[in-house]
């Protein structure tokens, strides 16, 4: 049997998923002994631009020339697996912001000429069909390689969709929200971190995505009693990947 054809892109963003995939280490050459790595320009070169099986996209959609490219992508690729909260929501590119893009283009390059060809940010699947989406700021180590473990099987990866509060629970660790006031996103976000943050007593800030069925005005309530004010509870939770989810809504 053949070893499918693997891609490997990025578009608008830091990078730093398709880097957590080259610190696989020690997995990182059962990875690439298992599939046949046609495309990934961040590790290797004579990258062949040809059909894929699957293809892992990190970033969002920034500029026309990422929607062209991401189009490009889906046409040659069965299977098209979004990578990074980037790629999933939006990213902090696609936070909400009050001005206008010429107006930022004003403020940042000093002109209102739109030479990047910048258009409203968009995650992946607002631009062509995605089939898996895997969060994170950057990804896990460890979801990636069950991810491509799972397709390599022909299963569909399991992504949690609790939030990051119960990992937090098993680690037994102090309600950061409730113990000491801080503004912790951890009730709303997705878990898969193993509460990273919270468990070196930093607050959740939301980077892997809204937990299904989230309960964002339950928090948005908290929050206020806590003494936060109204406008930085919505800053903190626009920053990641509730751009989109939420964007209506505050």
């Amino acid at each position: 049997m053949s070893k499918p054809k693997v891609g490997i892109f990025g578009l608008t963003g830091c990078a730093g998923c398709q880097l957590a995939i080259i610190n696989c280490e020690d997995e990182l050459l059962d990875i690439v002994g298992a599939v046949d790595l046609k495309s990934f320009v961040m590790a290797q070169s004579n990258n062949e631009e040809t059909e894929f099986d699957v293809a892992f996209v990190e970033g969002s959609v920034v500029t026309r020339e990422d929607e062209h490219y991401l189009k490009e992508i889906r046409s040659k690729s069965g299977i098209l697996v979004a990578i990074g909260s980037c790629a999933c929501f939006g990213g902090i590119q696609a936070a909400a912001n009050d001005r206008e893009r010429e107006d930022l283009l004003q403020i940042v390059y000093g002109t209102k000429e739109n030479f990047y060809e910048a258009r409203k940010v968009a995650a992946l699947h607002e631009v062509v069909k995605v089939e898996l989406q895997i969060p994170g700021c950057p990804i896990e180590k460890s979801e990636i390689i069950s991810g491509i473990a799972s397709l390599l099987r022909g299963d569909t990866p399991l992504i949690p969709t609790y939030p990051v509060c119960l990992e937090c629970k098993y680690k037994e660790n102090l309600c950061l929200l409730k113990e000491r006031g801080d503004m912790c996103l951890g009730p709303v976000t997705r878990a898969g971190c193993d509460a990273r943050c919270p468990s070196h007593g930093v607050a959740c800030r939301g980077c892997r995505g809204p937990v299904e069925e989230a309960n964002t005005a339950s928090e948005y309530s908290i929050l206020l009693e806590k003494g936060f004010a109204e406008e930085d509870i919505k800053r903190a939770l626009r920053t990641f990947a509730y751009a989109t989810e939420l964007k209506e809504k505050l």
